[in-house]
Protein backbone atom coordinates (compact mmCIF):
# COMPACT_ATOMS: atom_id res chain seq x y z
CA UNK A 1 0.00 0.00 0.00
CA UNK A 2 1.47 3.58 -0.94
CA UNK A 3 1.76 6.02 1.54
CA UNK A 4 -0.40 8.52 2.24
CA UNK A 5 -0.05 12.03 1.06
CA UNK A 6 -1.77 14.92 1.99
CA UNK A 7 -1.60 19.06 1.61
CA UNK A 8 -0.94 19.96 5.40
CA UNK A 9 -3.13 23.03 6.43
CA UNK A 10 -0.85 26.21 6.67
CA UNK A 11 -0.87 26.61 10.43
CA UNK A 12 1.10 23.37 10.73
CA UNK A 13 3.34 23.41 8.01
CA UNK A 14 4.31 26.70 9.36
CA UNK A 15 4.15 26.08 12.90
CA UNK A 16 6.74 22.81 12.58
CA UNK A 17 8.54 23.87 9.40
CA UNK A 18 9.91 27.07 10.17
CA UNK A 19 8.70 28.44 13.49
CA UNK A 20 9.46 25.74 16.04
CA UNK A 21 12.73 25.08 14.12
CA UNK A 22 13.78 28.81 14.27
CA UNK A 23 12.94 28.97 18.24
CA UNK A 24 15.28 25.96 18.51
CA UNK A 25 18.09 27.14 16.92
CA UNK A 26 17.68 29.77 19.17
CA UNK A 27 18.01 27.90 21.78
CA UNK A 28 20.92 26.39 20.62
CA UNK A 29 22.41 29.15 20.05
CA UNK A 30 21.91 30.70 23.54
CA UNK A 31 22.94 27.08 24.94
CA UNK A 32 26.34 26.90 23.55
CA UNK A 33 27.79 30.83 22.70
CA UNK A 34 25.96 32.61 25.61
CA UNK A 35 26.43 29.82 28.09
CA UNK A 36 26.09 32.48 31.31
CA UNK A 37 23.16 33.67 30.18
CA UNK A 38 21.57 30.53 29.27
CA UNK A 39 21.99 28.82 32.53
CA UNK A 40 21.29 32.19 34.83
CA UNK A 41 18.16 32.40 33.12
CA UNK A 42 17.46 28.88 33.32
CA UNK A 43 18.22 28.43 37.05
CA UNK A 44 17.42 31.97 38.44
CA UNK A 45 20.54 32.58 39.79
CA UNK A 46 23.95 34.51 38.62
CA UNK A 47 26.33 32.46 38.65
CA UNK A 48 29.95 31.28 36.72
CA UNK A 49 29.74 28.69 34.67
CA UNK A 50 31.87 25.69 35.34
CA UNK A 51 33.95 23.35 32.63
CA UNK A 52 31.38 20.31 33.03
CA UNK A 53 28.45 22.72 32.96
CA UNK A 54 29.74 24.17 29.83
CA UNK A 55 30.17 21.13 28.47
CA UNK A 56 26.61 19.60 29.24
CA UNK A 57 25.58 22.91 27.48
CA UNK A 58 27.49 22.40 24.47
CA UNK A 59 25.61 19.16 23.92
CA UNK A 60 22.45 20.83 25.01
CA UNK A 61 23.04 22.91 22.19
CA UNK A 62 23.64 19.87 19.83
CA UNK A 63 20.44 18.56 20.37
CA UNK A 64 18.60 21.32 20.22
CA UNK A 65 20.12 21.98 16.16
CA UNK A 66 19.31 18.18 15.84
CA UNK A 67 15.69 18.87 16.70
CA UNK A 68 15.59 21.38 14.30
CA UNK A 69 17.17 19.86 11.95
CA UNK A 70 14.89 17.14 12.13
CA UNK A 71 11.96 19.14 11.94
CA UNK A 72 12.12 20.86 9.71
CA UNK A 73 14.24 18.79 7.01
CA UNK A 74 12.53 15.10 7.47
CA UNK A 75 9.08 17.21 7.32
CA UNK A 76 9.62 19.16 4.47
CA UNK A 77 10.92 15.78 2.78
CA UNK A 78 7.84 14.15 2.67
CA UNK A 79 4.02 14.36 2.55
CA UNK A 80 3.29 10.77 4.23
CA UNK A 81 1.30 11.36 7.25
CA UNK A 82 2.45 8.48 8.59
CA UNK A 83 6.17 10.11 8.92
CA UNK A 84 4.59 13.12 9.90
CA UNK A 85 2.73 11.63 13.33
CA UNK A 86 6.00 9.55 14.23
CA UNK A 87 8.40 12.80 13.78
CA UNK A 88 5.66 14.52 15.98
CA UNK A 89 4.83 11.22 18.59
CA UNK A 90 8.51 11.42 19.35
CA UNK A 91 8.85 15.39 19.50
CA UNK A 92 5.67 15.38 22.05
CA UNK A 93 7.57 12.72 24.13
CA UNK A 94 10.36 15.20 24.14
CA UNK A 95 7.88 17.83 24.89
CA UNK A 96 6.96 16.18 28.10
CA UNK A 97 10.77 15.41 29.30
CA UNK A 98 11.50 19.18 28.78
CA UNK A 99 8.66 20.23 30.67
CA UNK A 100 9.39 17.96 33.43
CA UNK A 101 13.06 19.24 33.34
CA UNK A 102 12.44 22.47 34.69
CA UNK A 103 10.46 20.92 37.80
CA UNK A 104 13.17 21.53 40.27
CA UNK A 105 12.38 25.31 39.79
CA UNK A 106 8.98 24.52 41.70
CA UNK A 107 5.37 24.60 40.68
CA UNK A 108 5.26 27.73 40.23
CA UNK A 109 7.51 27.71 36.80
CA UNK A 110 4.28 26.04 35.15
CA UNK A 111 1.83 28.82 35.71
CA UNK A 112 3.13 31.89 37.73
CA UNK A 113 3.88 33.92 34.75
CA UNK A 114 4.31 36.69 36.84
CA UNK A 115 8.09 35.47 37.59
CA UNK A 116 9.14 34.29 34.41
CA UNK A 117 12.14 35.63 32.64
CA UNK A 118 12.71 35.23 28.43
CA UNK A 119 13.94 31.34 28.91
CA UNK A 120 10.77 30.55 30.97
CA UNK A 121 8.79 31.44 28.43
CA UNK A 122 10.75 28.79 26.04
CA UNK A 123 11.07 26.54 28.20
CA UNK A 124 7.20 26.33 29.13
CA UNK A 125 4.70 28.68 27.27
CA UNK A 126 6.63 27.93 24.56
CA UNK A 127 6.57 24.08 24.77
CA UNK A 128 3.09 24.29 26.01
CA UNK A 129 2.23 25.35 22.50
CA UNK A 130 4.38 23.01 20.75
CA UNK A 131 2.81 20.30 22.83
CA UNK A 132 -0.45 21.49 22.07
CA UNK A 133 0.06 21.89 18.06
CA UNK A 134 1.27 18.27 18.35
CA UNK A 135 -2.04 16.76 19.95
CA UNK A 136 -3.98 18.60 16.99
CA UNK A 137 -2.19 17.31 14.88
CA UNK A 138 -1.90 13.38 16.21
CA UNK A 139 -5.53 14.00 17.16
CA UNK A 140 -6.17 14.53 13.55
CA UNK A 141 -7.48 18.16 14.15
CA UNK A 142 -7.86 20.56 10.60
CA UNK A 143 -6.47 17.44 8.83
CA UNK A 144 -8.65 16.55 5.67
CA UNK A 145 -8.80 13.39 4.09
CA UNK A 146 -5.66 11.91 1.83
CA UNK A 147 -5.00 10.32 -1.21
CA UNK A 148 -2.28 7.76 -2.23
CA UNK A 149 0.68 8.67 -3.54
CA UNK A 150 1.26 8.40 -6.95
CA UNK A 151 3.87 5.94 -7.91
CA UNK A 152 5.87 4.84 -11.32
CA UNK A 153 4.70 2.06 -12.70
CA UNK A 154 7.15 -0.58 -13.13
CA UNK A 155 8.87 -0.55 -16.67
Amino acid sequence: MAPRQTVLPLAYRAFFLIIEPISALVGAFYAHLRQDEYLSMTTHAASPVPLGTSIVLSQLANLYLLFALNEALVLRSTGDLRVWRTVLFVLLVADFGHLYSVSGLGSWVYWDVTRWNPIDYGNVLFVYLGASMRIAFLTGVGLGTSSPTKTKKAA
